[in-house]
């Protein structure tokens, strides 16, 4: 197997684990604002987004000095493939939602899994293919979501996107 499909596994995995965790960690800081800022701080699809998008940054770093000397293009994918990840998160909520007319846990579980999947099928691919289109487009989008996921945490838009359903 060759070393960046191994690192693409243990990255689902180390992804799929450490978000599902993240999602307990604010409250296990008793409402720490610093956590805030990296861990959902409400039950929002916009904070539920943040599940996905810290942790395969934090691996995305790893990978990066794991891996950069024998795949260049990985600067470019990480960020791609983790903003397609993050995003496809409300696309696929919305649409499973949009045509149930409700939401359960099994699926929101599944959204969450099938993203974290699709973040590193696409850091796979574009990377092997060297082939990563609008990448300066993509690094700005990519860092605009971190800070917009910073910005947003506690003044969040009065958006459908950034509601909480519980409250």
């Amino acid at each position: 197997m060759n070393p960046l499909k191994h690192y693409s596994l243990l990255g689902i995995l180390f992804v799929s684990i450490a978000g599902s965790l993240s999602h307990f960690v604010y409250a296990w800081s008793n409402d720490n604002p610093i956590a805030g800022l990296f861990f959902p701080v409400n039950e929002s699809t916009w904070e539920h987004m943040k599940l996905l998008f810290f942790p395969a940054l934090l691996y995305g770093i790893y990978l990066l000095f794991k891996l950069k000397n024998d795949y260049p293009c990985l600067r470019f994918s990480i960020p791609f493939g983790i903003l397609a990840g993050t995003l496809s998160i409300p696309v696929l909520f919305y649409t499973y939602t949009g045509v149930l007319g409700f939401h359960t846990l099994f699926l929101d579980i599944a959204t969450f899994i099938v993203s974290v999947f699709l973040t590193f099928y696409i850091i796979y691919t574009r990377t092997l293919s060297r082939q990563i289109p609008f990448k300066l487009p993509v690094l700005l989008l990519f860092l605009l979501m971190g800070t917009a996921f910073l910005a947003f945490s506690y003044n969040p838009p009065k958006l459908g996107l950034f509601l909480d359903p519980t409250l």
